[in-house]
C-alpha cells in the first residue's frame, strides 16, 4: 500500500487543522487532494513528508511509519512544496548535483541527472542559471529534484500556482505522465486541474474528509435534482413540457434547447422522447446533464 492515514488529528494550540481523518492509496496514478484555502491540505502533507507529527493517529508511506521510521519513509517519496525552494544563482545541472549529492552515490549521479533532466524536458535549459528561468521551468526543476532519487511516490502541494496558462498545460501533462508508473498526491483547489489529470479525488473541508471517490464517479455525489438537456427541431411550450411526469423545472436556453429539472435518481430521458412522439415533436439530441467537479466542490464545502 503506498499511502496509509488512520485517525489522524492535528491541533496547532487551540486550533483543530484535522479532525480524526483516515483514508488509503494503493494504486499508481495521480490523486487529487482537494479543498479551500485552510481545509488541511498542507498540514496532511506536511505529516506525510515528516516535517511535522501528527497530534493523534498514524500515517505510512509503504508500510513504513511518519514517525518511529522517517528515514525510510524520505527515501521512497519525492515532495514539491508550493513555494519551491531552489538556489537560483545555480545552473540547473550544478543543483541537480548539489541536491543528488544527499540521495546518491557519486558514480550514479551523472546518469541519473541526465535521465530527470530529460523526463522533465530541461534538456533546452539545463545550461542556464535557475534565475534565469521563467516560473514554469523552475517547476519544473523542483520536480526534477523530487524525481532524483527515483522515489515510488510524488507529494506535490499547488504545483501549477501562479503559472501561466501555457506552462499550466505543461506542468498538467508532465505529472500524468509521471502517474503512470508512480504515485502522485496532489494538493489542489483548482477543480479544472483536478478533471484534466486526476484518477482520484479527496476532497477536504474544515479538516474532514468529506468525499473519497475516483474522478469518473464524481458525479454520483452530487445530492441536487438531474437535469436532462433536450434539443427539438422546433421551439417548445414551456408550460407543455411541465406537465412530463416527474418533471421539477425546465429552463429555455435558446435555439430550441431546454434543460429539464427532474427528482434525483430518476432519469426523465424516456418520459421526455415518449411525451415528444406523442405531441409531434422532433428531438434532436437528449442527453443527461452531467455535474461538474466545482458543483459537487461547491456543495460539500459551503455546508
Amino acid at each position: 500500500m503506498s499511502i496509509e492515514v488512520r485517525n489522524i488529528t492535528k491541533l496547532y494550540g487551540e486550533q483543530k487543522a484535522l479532525n480524526n481523518i483516515s483514508f488509503e492509496i494503493n494504486t499508481s496514478g495521480v490523486v487529487g487532494l482537494l479543498g479551500p484555502n485552510g481545509a488541511g491540505k498542507s498540514t496532511i502533507m506536511k505529516i506525510l513528508t515528516c516535517f511535522i507529527p501528527p497530534t493523534e493517529g498514524s500515517a505510512k508511506v509503504h508500510g513504513f511509519d511518519v514517525i518511529s521510521q522517517s528515514v525510510e519513509v524520505r527515501k521512497r517519496i519525492g515532495y514539491l512544496p508550493e513555494n519551491n525552494p531552489l538556489y537560483t544563482e545555480m545552473y540547473i545541472r550544478e543543483f541537480l548535483e548539489f541536491s543528488a549529492g544527499t540521495y546518491l552515490s557519486t558514480k550514479d549521479i551523472s546518469k541519473r541527472i541526465s535521465e530527470v533532466i530529460h523526463i522533465t524536458g530541461l534538456e533546452k535549459e539545463s545550461r542556464k542559471k535557475i534565475q534565469a528561468l521563467s516560473k514554469g521551468f523552475r517547476q519544473r526543476v523542483g520536480l526534477a529534484q523530487a524525481l532524483l532519487h527515483n522515489p515510488d511516490i510524488l507529494i506535490l502541494d499547488e504545483p501549477t500556482s501562479g503559472l501561466d496558462p501555457n506552462q499550466i498545460v505543461e506542468i498538467r501533462n508532465l505529472i500524468k505522465e509521471i502517474g503512470k508508473e508512480k504515485t502522485v498526491l496532489l494538493s489542489t483547489h483548482i477543480m479544472q486541474e483536478v478533471e484534466a489529470i486526476c484518477d482520484k479525488v479527496i476532497i477536504i473541508n474544515q479538516g474532514e474528509i468529506v468525499a473519497n471517490t475516483d474522478t469518473a464517479n464524481i458525479n454520483d455525489l452530487f445530492s441536487g435534482n438531474v437535469s436532462v438537456l433536450v434539443e427539438f427541431e422546433n421551439e417548445v411550450a414551456i408550460n407543455g413540457l411541465m406537465k412530463i411526469d416527474g418533471v421539477l423545472g425546465t429552463k429555455n436556453l435558446g435555439n430550441n434547447k431546454y434543460r429539464i429539472d427532474t427528482k434525483k435518481n430518476f432519469d426523465a430521458r424516456s418520459t421526455v422522447f415518449k411525451w415528444a412522439v406523442n405531441n409531434n415533436y422532433t428531438i434532436v439530441s437528449l442527453q443527461t446533464e452531467k455535474h461538474r467537479l466545482e458543483d459537487v466542490f461547491q456543495q460539500l464545502t459551503n455546508k
